[in-house]
């Protein structure tokens, strides 16, 4: 379990309508989850150490029988925590992995995971990889898939990710969307005001998403597990070429008119230049790669994203499971 306690506290509480998840309610959602867990046999839990004690006060609580402990490690409090932790747990021998957190989070889990199949728990701000669901019923489902040898064929599946190169090296991932901002700078990460935005790439474009992937669903709606991609190009304010207007939920509370200059569609494996000296990229709705000028850098659908458990399949195995016994 890995649950990370800056999920859910970033700019978009200042300039949206972006709610604020306490760690305490990260505590008792990953006491939920440890309880479900617990209900379907899983023999042991093991938990990312964090700086905000949410791991450390959750085993001091635990009265179960399946055994809950922190990994040995020491946190410094940035992101790679969650990926270094994520491969530990891929290498333990971990069936199941579950993330409290949101995009960001469950991105950075995704680098360290390998095929090990994510439950991702949403507690974050423009959520389109987790989910919103209660902690009793990902427990359930994530302790099906990892005591199940026919769970990972009937109740999980794949996802595509987007890869980012400079020059020529792999740099990064993205989940759901890459976008190139006009900002110079990291700054304070999140992306709110999409006036700034000058391309972006998606995996996922569907209407009940919000966040940037939600104004690719105004041009084409495909699901996270379609392997499919979207390519969009934004108009310039005060340019005189062509574009259309659409509106979509970019941020909690925030319906943004964006101008559309043009848009396609990407393939699995297909690489595209982008062409954004003195830029950022924003990965999963945060500034991460500062471009350079005289950078080279690329994005690529990649079909070999991270497994990912589809909830209510795998929760309809643990109810035959733990149906009555005869």
């Amino acid at each position: 379990i890995i649950a990370n306690p800056a999920a859910g506290k970033d700019i978009r509480r200042l300039v949206a309508q972006g709610r604020v998840v306490s760690n305490q309610e990260k505590a008792n959602t990953v006491k939920r989850v440890l309880a479900g867990l617990d209900s379907v046999g899983v023999g042991r839990a093991l938990l990312m150490p964090d700086l905000s004690g949410i791991a450390g006060s959750v085993i001091s609580d635990w009265r179960g029988g399946m055994r809950a402990e922190l990994l040995d490690y020491e946190p410094t409090g940035w992101q790679a925590d969650s990926t270094n932790c994520a491969e530990m747990m891929r290498t333990a021998g971990a069936g199941c992995i579950v993330t409290v957190g949101g995009d960001g989070t469950n991105r950075v889990v995704a680098k360290g995971a390998g095929d090990v199949p994510l439950a991702p728990v949403s507690t974050g701000t423009n959520n389109v990889f987790p989910k919103l669901i209660e902690g009793t019923l990902a427990g359930i489902a994530a302790g099906i898939v990892a005591t199940d040898p026919t769970a990972l064929s009937a109740a999980c599946r794949r996802a595509s990710r987007l890869d980012i190169a400079v020059n020529g090296q792999l740099r990064d991932i993205a989940l759901i969307d890459a976008a190139v901002s006009r900002h110079q700078m990291v700054g304070s990460r999140a992306i709110w005001d999409a006036d700034n935005l000058r391309q972006v790439w998606l995996t996922t474009a569907t209407a009940s998403a919000i966040g940037i992937s939600s104004i690719g669903s105004r041009l084409r709606e495909f699901g996270m597990f379609e392997q499919k991609g979207l390519q969009i190009e934004f108009a310039q304010a005060g340019s005189d070429s062509e574009f259309d207007i659409v509106r979509a939920p970019i941020a909690p509370g925030m319906v943004a008119e964006i101008r559309v200059a043009s848009w396609s569609e990407m393939q699995p494996g297909e690489s595209i230049h982008i062409d954004a000296p003195g830029c950022t990229i924003a990965l999963d709705g945060e500034r991460e790669i500062e471009l350079v000028s005289g950078a080279h850098a690329s994005v690529m659908l990649n079909p070999e994203g991270p497994t990912v458990v589809d909830f209510d399949a795998a929760l309809s195995l643990a109810a035959r499971r733990m149906g009555r016994s005869q």
